[in-house]
């Protein structure tokens, strides 16, 4: 079984193009759920996709670069969908996968288990459900790391629902 440590550096071996993107410090700056960043969604996602298929010993039949890459352009959609924008997001959690893939694919070179499971993380909100085993794990580790992070307490520390100020957490340090 693999270590958190094992788990990161496989995280960092089939995904270091993505993480050292220039379009991913968009990600670090846009919040995702509560006081978690969409990059560190992302982060969070691919390792907690590797995981899965770590403990369920599904390494056989599942591709690790197409999963941790599927996994960490799941929501490359590039805005922060809290802001106000006349509505044009309203049905992000519809459309997102969508604009995430498209965004992926201008960006960066994605073979077909990767395009689909980029396409259909958000099953069951979207009708169509993955059809690969990385795509059923990237959902999974992605309903997860989202109910985690709406659920958490420390997601009342976003600096914008605090007036700009730091983190309770990151105030100490």
């Amino acid at each position: 079984m693999l270590t958190r440590t094992q788990i990161r550096a496989l995280v960092d071996e089939h995904g270091r193009d993505i993480i050292d993107h220039e379009h991913m410090r968009i990600e670090r700056g846009c919040y995702q759920h509560g006081s978690v960043t969409t990059f560190a969604h992302s982060i969070r996602v691919a390792c907690l996709a590797v995981w899965l298929a770590d403990r369920l010993r599904l390494w056989r039949r599942v591709d690790a670069r197409s999963l941790v890459r599927a996994a960490l352009l799941h929501d490359y959609f590039l805005y922060d969908w809290h802001d106000w924008d006349d509505g044009e997001h309203r049905l992000h959690g519809f459309t997102h996968g969508g604009t995430a893939l498209r965004n992926a694919m201008r960006d960066f070179r994605l073979n077909h288990v990767e395009r689909d499971s980029i396409r259909c993380h958000m099953f069951p909100m979207t009708p169509k459900p993955p059809t690969y085993v990385e795509g059923w794990l990237v959902t999974m580790s992605d309903k997860l790391s989202a109910t985690r992070e709406t659920v958490s307490l420390s997601r009342f520390d976003n600096p914008r629902l605090m007036g700009g100020r730091m983190p309770r957490a990151e105030r100490r340090g």
